[in-house]
């Protein structure tokens, strides 16, 4: 993600910021300019743009931005909508009878902003399943509830999260149950996003051959594999074919990880390059990081894992420096690799003539 900076005092802000610090301006961020912009009150609700980009523009909060405090995007103030583009996706919310389930639902909307950044950065931003019944994305916001237990996953454009997963206490434990070395909200939603990205962008298209080469027949019985993969755990050379034990379930899911890894390296070297991240090795030979170009437009794959493998190295170095784990505790076989470079064909080509 790149970084951003109030357009009143340029003070350095962030992607959920709703107020700069240094100047008290109110901060919104704008999708279609990809960009945290700095507003003042116009009156009636509305708010005048402060950045160049549009200056002197109205706009106005999204409800959930003005009202539920769960939300810092805006629309233009004559948008027939009061939902922002992100809102608009989720269909259910948590029953809000509870200062705890505000608390999750504000961490669910957070990290799925998280998300849409990048696919709008790539160029392949969803349709709100409200304006496209038929090929749009939904989430909804689901509680366990006495005798039903909900499970997060994504049918036919419908991607359901258990807000359960927002408590940290709870995602750790599973995490740990699950023998899973990486577990967060984000990467949930980047997850099942992969799989709608599936239906949209695979299946029934040119791309259908080439991913039954790479990640197996999809049209095997999904039901009877997940039962496999529980009753018997991964294969025991799994992370020799796949990112991870899981993605050994079913190509579904192979696919999907495979997905939610390459965002996770294209956002984070996105951020990188706008912190201006370097490594200058001292012995040649040694991992080197040069950033030259915003990853999410570099169209060598290439390149991108050769700034993977050495932003990795020093992820992993300065959390040892502190005693924390690795925060990249994977290791990418040939055969993963593969899997990733045709993610990023797949997404470049669906991008192409779409990214700003």
């Amino acid at each position: 993600m790149k970084t951003f900076h109030c357009d009143k005092c340029g003070q350095l802000v962030f992607f959920e910021n709703v107020r700069c610090e240094n100047c008290g301006s109110t901060l919104g961020y704008q999708p279609e300019h990809h960009a945290i912009s700095s507003f003042e009150p116009a009156g009636d609700g509305r708010w005048r743009s402060l950045n160049p980009a549009n200056a002197g523009l109205l706009y106005k909060q999204c409800v959930n931005y003005a009202r539920e405090d769960v939300c810092n995007w805006m629309l233009p103030a004559d948008s027939a909508s009061d939902l922002c583009a992100s809102c608009k996706l989720t269909r259910v919310i948590p029953a809000l009878s509870s200062d705890k389930n505000r608390l999750f639902w504000k961490r669910l909307e957070a990290a799925k902003r998280r998300l849409l950044y990048s696919l709008w950065e790539l160029g392949i931003q969803p349709t709100p399943k409200l304006d496209d019944p038929e090929a749009g994305l939904a989430f909804e916001f689901l509680e366990d509830v006495p005798g039903h237990r909900v499970m997060t996953g994504h049918a036919n454009g419908l991607i359901t999260l258990n807000i359960a997963e927002a408590d940290p206490a709870f995602r750790e434990r599973t995490r740990e149950q699950m023998g899973e070395p990486y577990r967060t909200l984000l990467g949930h939603f980047r997850h099942e996003s992969g799989h709608y990205y599936f239906d949209r962008l695979v299946a029934g298209t040119r791309w259908e051959e080439s991913f039954r080469t790479l990640f197996g027949d999809e049209r095997q019985d999904y039901g009877e594999a997940l039962r496999v993969h529980y009753e018997n755990g991964p294969p025991a050379d799994w992370n020799e074919h796949y990112v991870s034990a899981y993605a050994s379930t079913h190509p579904w899911e192979d696919w999907a990880e495979s997905w939610a890894h390459y965002l996770h390296m294209l956002d984070t070297l996105d951020t990188a390059f706008a912190c201006g991240v370097a490594l200058r090795p001292k012995k040649a030979g040694e991992p080197e990081l040069t950033i030259e170009t915003q990853p999410m437009r570099v169209p060598s794959f290439e390149d991108i894992m050769a700034e993977w493998f050495s932003l990795s190295y020093v992820l992993n170095s300065l959390n040892r420096s502190i005693g924390m784990p690795d925060p990249y505790p994977f290791t990418l076989s040939t055969p993963v690799i593969e899997k990733l470079r045709f993610v990023h064909e797949v997404v470049r080509d669906a991008g192409a003539g779409r990214r700003h």
